[in-house]
């Protein structure tokens, strides 16, 4: 399942270890090879590493992807900005491959999805090229620097990230997944052919096929064949084309082909096509090519907002960084799915990738789940950002033009993808010329795709306007400035604007401060989940709800963030864009906050917040927790939300009224940005009571026409008497890459969360599976993810398994706490 998969033929590779006695042999396939096994690690800076005679024999075996900063340890040494991990240094990746003589005469090819950072490619001790950008992918044809075939090379990766290169967790390492490729002298290029559908009706859709051949050997007698299949794989259109060549250059050729009754990809029908394309040498297929199709209809309108397939379709949208939490940058299929899952059942229908080219993986799961993408390319051009001092201002001069055109075109044929993002607040928007760095950025996404439109997160105003960026760009995205929209709306009304980044409340899974008002800092280190607090250049939820209900032309928003992410701990540490390096004066607070998600994929309260916008299935959550037996006859603060109607609520039985949405409105003291006058927000998006504590149990019940459609109940819990282990899938893959995420929930007697139990909790997993990483949702912690032990946070932990290779089977999970009951659980590995 990887996007854009090229089908090789004649195409196996026999893989070895240093001192293996016998290489590995891959079977026969027609797909382009996995190059992620049996790779020799180690850390620092090691002369010679890239010579075939290195001695490797102590260094570290493992599978790719793989990322070294989040095995640790955390350490003040390192910034809470990059989550207290070392994100830097030096390492080298080396593995060693034998070309089978089968192969003599056909070109190599390996394929790199993104190595974090400075990689430099050696093959034979020979430097094949390298690569500064840490999230784009990139191809090396190899072939001139092998040994004859049958004999030992040697693939060297030397990796050097450094201190202050980005605002977040960037990971280190080769940290998504690598490929391999034999290929005929003649051959389909990676990355070059491109798909559009430039006319869609609902009788029939044409289909444009540009393909770029390389004709290495000047070969005559040359075809291309065409084909588009359906989802039960059917062929719906073909065309057989002849190809007259008699020179060596590249030919591109173009096919149009017609699919009748098309069906649509929607983000409620994420219905695909493939198109095949094979090469044909005197009547063989020496190369082909697969890529997805979707088609699908996309309208950008300034006064309506986004259309696709003919209806207004609001932006419900996050921003998420690429970390996976406990696993760190490392590229996993299923730990991108479940997120992307999680964020699905918040009502989310799309995602930025703040702020870089995504990963494969991801792009491909928001076609084949429905998910529309913003694919974002830079957080900075020319002009570095502060405190980050090796950014990629440093690279934009001699690789951006490469950078972003390869990530339009690695990306371009994907339905998701519905806008590309040059960058994130920029410091160009400053810059009396800012406009001519905008322009040749713009110029070039639509030189490598003319059917999208671009943008930008823009966030210094009314700056992007003098400077002109806003003028460069089709879309005008607008970093928390819906408290401006009205005024920008007047200033552009002929281009779209979107909320490119809204929002930025921070809150922390299960806790609650009193007096509940807005604090910078509490001694905790955590921030109240009342969802009141934002840092000063942002908002509540609700402030940006109100904007958008009042400018119906604003295509919607992506809130920051869907997930928290390692590092920028705000409030805690620091100042983002500020003058200080480390972040670490409130150690050892190390992540963020910021999502409606915690960073072990629990939902905070928030995540229902966004649940009654954006969701139509009846719900209702309340909160805070109901125990509190320190403030027993205390005034607690009751909060709703709800897509329904109305909302009752009752405290051990006894109702405390109905309440209605929209008109029984909560006060929620603000600061706004723009709008210093404001000091408070009457909203209408939630529901609130003030009762007295008793221990007991609240219960809200949510009415539609007077009837309930939905209710939630909490109970006071007593003392932790019981683990429960949840697994979200028993079925898995025995890939070695496949994971089980197992919620761990600190019960009482009687099957109660206990919301602030803190036991300590040992794993130990039997059979066809291993302990991947563990966790627990807590910002300000420095227990180790890569461990078979945690501490239960606010009640709950996590622990992620993952298959081992080959191997099926039973997996038994057990759990250990001190004097707390627990049950194991099974699950299953298959091929």
């Amino acid at each position: 399942m990887k996007l854009m998969m090229k089908l090789k033929v004649f195409a196996f590779l026999i893989i070895g270890f240093s001192l293996a006695a016998n290489a590995d042999e891959l079977v026969l396939s027609q797909e382009k090879q996995s190059f992620n096994d049996n790779w020799r690690f180690s850390k620092g800076k090691l002369s010679g590493a890239e010579k075939i005679d290195f001695n490797d024999s102590k260094w570290r075996v493992l599978q790719l992807p793989h990322d070294w900063a989040i095995e640790g340890p955390f350490s003040k040494k390192y910034s809470a900005r990059n989550g207290g991990l070392p994100v830097f240094g030096t390492a080298w990746y080396r593995k060693q491959f034998i070309v089978p003589k089968e192969n003599q005469g056909q070109l190599v090819f390996v394929t790199f999805d993104g190595v974090m950072a400075n990689s430099q490619v050696f093959v034979n001790g020979k430097l094949v090229g390298e690569r500064p950008f840490g999230y784009i992918g990139f191809q090396y044809d190899i072939s001139q620097y092998l040994k004859p075939t049958g004999e030992k090379n040697i693939i060297a990766v030397k990796v050097a990230p450094e201190n202050y290169s980005a605002r977040w967790y960037a990971g280190s390492g080769i940290y998504r997944n690598t490929w391999i490729e034999f290929n005929d002298a003649t051959y389909i290029k990676q990355w070059e052919t491109q798909i559009t559908t430039p006319v869609i009706s609902n009788n029939a859709a044409q289909v444009l096929v540009t393909t770029v051949i390389a004709n290495n050997t000047a070969k005559k007698e040359l075809a291309i064949e065409y084909s588009i299949i359906d989802a039960s794989g059917n062929v719906v259109a073909s065309k057989h084309q002849k190809i007259s060549s008699s020179n060596k250059d590249d030919l591109t050729i173009k096919q149009q082909l017609t699919v009748a009754e098309p069906r649509r990809w929607d983000i409620n029908d994420p219905y695909r096509y493939q198109v095949i394309s094979k090469l044909i040498h005197k009547g063989k297929v020496i190369d082909s090519d697969k890529q997805p199709l979707g088609i699908r209809t996309l309208e950008y309108k300034p006064k309506d907002g986004f259309w696709l397939n003919g209806r207004r379709v609001e932006i419900q949208g996050v921003c998420l960084h690429h970390d996976n939490g406990p696993l760190g940058a490392v590229a996993n299929m299923r730990a991108i799915e479940r997120k992307l899952e999680i964020m699905q059942a918040m009502g989310v229908n799309s995602v930025r990738t703040a702020h870089n080219p995504p990963s494969p993986e991801l792009v491909e799961l928001a076609d084949k789940m429905g998910i529309l993408l913003q694919l974002e390319a830079f957080d900075t051009w020319k002009k570095a950002k502060h405190t980050v001092v090796n950014g990629y201002h440093k690279y934009y001069d001699e690789w951006s033009e490469r950078d972003l055109t390869d990530m339009v075109k690695i990306h371009r044929n994907n339905p998701s993808v519905i806008m590309w993002s040059i960058g994130n607040e920029i410091y160009e928007q400053k810059k009396k010329d800012g406009w001519k760095y905008a322009q040749r950025l713009t110029k070039i996404v639509k030189k490598a795709d003319p059917t999208r439109l671009v943008t930008a997160g823009l966030s210094d105003y009314p700056a992007f306007v003098s400077s002109k960026i806003a003028d460069e760009i089709d879309i005008i995205g607008l970093n928390y400035k819906a408290t401006e929209y009205a005024d920008i709306i007047k200033r552009y009304p002929n281009k779209p604007i979107l909320g490119t980044e809204t929002s930025s409340v921070v809150s922390t899974r299960g806790e609650y401060h009193f007096p509940v008002k807005p604090l910078e800092k509490h001694p905790s280190k955590y921030v109240s989940s009342y969802d009141n607090y934002a840092p000063y250049w942002a908002y509540i939820p609700d402030i940006e709800w109100d904007a958008l209900d009042k400018n119906k032309s604003v295509m919607g928003e992506y809130i920051w963030t869907g997930f928290d992410y390692l590092g920028e701990p705000t409030p805690y540490g620091g100042r983002d864009h500020g003058d200080k390096f480390y972040w670490n004066a409130d150690w050892p607070a190390r992540s963020s906050s910021f999502g409606a998600v915690d960073l072990a994929g629990f939902p905070k309260d928030r995540f229902y917040m966004y649940q009654s916008r954006w969701t139509t299935e009846p719900m209702v959550h309340v909160l805070p927790h109901w125990n509190w037996p320190n403030r027993v006859g205390e005034t607690i603060p009751v909060v709703a939300y709800t897509n329904a109607e109305e909302v009752e609520l009752f405290v051990n039985g006894v109702s405390q009224g109905r309440k209605v949405k929209g008109v029984d409105k909560m006060r929620i003291p603000v600061t706004l940005r723009y709008k210093k006058g404001i000091k408070h927000f009457d909203s209408p998006y939630r529901l609130s009571w003030n009762v007295k504590y008793q221990a007991g149990d609240i219960k809200v019940v949510a009415y539609n026409k007077g009837e309930p459609v939905a209710e939630k109940q909490i109970f006071t819990a007593s003392l932790p008497a019981q683990v429960k282990l949840t697994p979200d899938r028993t079925k898995l893959t025995a890939d070695g890459y496949d994971l089980a995420y197992i919620t761990v929930d600190i019960l009482d007697n009687k099957g109660n969360l206990v919301p602030n139990a803190d036991n300590l909790i040992h794993f130990t997993v039997q059979g066809a599976a291993k302990v991947e990483a563990v966790g627990n949702g807590d910002s300000a912690t420095i227990e180790p993810f890569v461990a078979d032990y945690r501490r239960a946070f606010n009640g709950k932990a996590l622990l992620i398994i993952r298959t081992l290779k080959g191997k099926t089977g039973d997996i038994t999970v057990s759990a250990y706490s001190k004097e707390l009951k627990t049950t194991p659980i099974k699950l299953e590995s298959s091929l």
